[in-house]
């Protein structure tokens, strides 16, 4: 090869060698400081796209999941709720049991009646006063939780209502016979008691059927975010097998890299000192 002093191949072979060693080695680094193999779209532009579109899945899902959770939650509520009308319930059904007989006096049914009224009125108050963040829980209308995996063809809701509750309207249209109207009823006479006796035990069938439909929704939501949490973990395996750095692999690589680095620096010192012999032809 001829001796020249215009340009210095070696040194700038070496030289672009050396850069191409550097910017491996700075991904190597990059990849090990934060631990994913993407880091941007240069990186893998059909992986990055895949692993955001399965970002947004696990998202979806994840509060979905939580969604179904609060709903859970709701009609736990409710059911305690209903649970303690049922108490209340098994109460009247002493004092109506105890004013229909022949053995009260009609003093001691006054007394009676003005605790069947008591319950009444906390039956109200349960019906009025029970809430799930802030939001009544026995109203007609119906209660959807969405669930969704960021999919729009995908997306699903399970609605339930658990219909409004007082001591005039026990239990919905779909409970028994339709909802029981206790408002009305007094134990003041035996025959009034006897009356009332055959609607409190209409109104506990109606409120066992309430909680059959609280407890066979919380069923659903409960499988539906076991469904849901198991999807969520099997995203994120398929998202952290494309997202994340083989880590032994790439401190191998940043081994490799670092040496060529030091190697590099090396030639390119020796290709720009070789040109200088040169000079010694001028001697």
């Amino acid at each position: 090869m001829a001796l020249s002093i215009l340009n210095n191949i070696p040194s700038l072979v070496a030289e672009n060698q050396l850069n191409s060693t550097q910017t491996s080695l700075s991904k190597s680094l990059n990849q090990l400081a934060s631990g994913s193999r993407i880091n941007s779209g240069a990186d893998d532009a059909a992986g990055l796209a895949v692993v955001n579109s399965l970002q947004a899945n696990v998202t979806a899902l994840t509060q979905s999941e939580q969604n179904a959770n609060d709903g859970v939650g709701m009609l736990q509520v409710a059911d305690g709720a209903l649970s303690q009308v049922t108490t209340l319930l098994n109460r009247a059904v002493t004092l109506a049991t105890e004013s229909a007989t022949g053995t009260v006096n009609s003093t001691q049914r006054q007394a009676l009646d003005a605790e069947f009224s008591s319950i009444k009125t906390e039956i109200n108050n349960i019906g009025t006063n029970t809430t799930f963040n802030n939001s009544s829980l026995f109203v007609s209308s119906s209660t959807s939780i969405f669930m969704s995996d960021a999919n729009s063809a995908a997306n699903s809701t399970i609605a339930f209502t658990l219909g409004t509750l007082s001591s005039s309207a026990i239990g919905t249209s779909s409970t028994g016979s339709g909802p029981v109207n206790l408002s009305t009823d007094s134990l003041t006479t035996a025959s009034n008691a006897s009356s009332a006796l055959s609607d409190i035990n209409s109104a506990i069938t109606n409120v066992a059927a309430l909680r059959g439909v609280a407890g066979a929704s919380i069923n659903q939501l409960e499988a539906a975010g076991n469904v849901m949490s198991t999807q969520v973990q099997n995203l994120t395996s398929a998202q952290d097998g494309i997202q994340s750095a083989d880590i032994a692999q790439t401190v191998s690589d940043m081994s490799k890299f670092s040496i060529l680095e030091q190697t590099g620096m090396a030639a390119l010192a020796q290709a720009n000192s070789a040109q200088q012999n040169v000079l010694s032809l001028l001697k």
